[in-house]
C-alpha cells in the first residue's frame, strides 16, 4: 500500500481499479469466490488451527469481501465488464 499522504490523481486510482477488476476475469469466475472461501474455510475450522480467533476473523473478512465484490458486479456480463475496464483504462 502506498503512504496515505501520497500525491495521486483520481484517474492513477480509477484505471488501477479498472485493470485489477479486468485481471480478475482471468483468474477464475469471481461469482463464485464466496462459495470458494467458504468451502476452504469450513474445513479449515473442523481441525486444530480453527480454533485461533484471529485467524478466524481474517477468514470472516475475506468472505464479506468476495461477497461485497460478487454482489456488486455479479448481474453485469463478463463481456459488459470487461468493455468497461478496457474503456477505463485507454481514457
Amino acid at each position: 500500500m502506498q503512504k496515505e499522504n501520497e500525491k495521486t490523481s483520481e484517474p492513477d486510482v480509477i484505471t488501477a481499479m479498472a485493470k485489477f477488476l479486468s485481471d480478475l476475469w482471468f483468474e477464475e469466475d469471481f461469482r463464485n469466490q464466496p462459495e470458494h472461501l467458504s468451502e476452504i474455510f469450513e474445513t479449515i475450522l473442523l481441525n486444530e488451527m480453527g480454533d485461533d480467533q484471529d485467524l478466524r476473523m481474517t477468514m470472516i473478512s475475506s468472505i464479506r469481501t468476495s461477497k461485497l465484490l460478487a454482489n456488486a458486479l455479479g448481474s453485469f456480463s463478463d463481456m459488459e465488464i470487461n468493455n468497461v475496464c478496457k474503456k477505463i483504462m485507454n481514457a
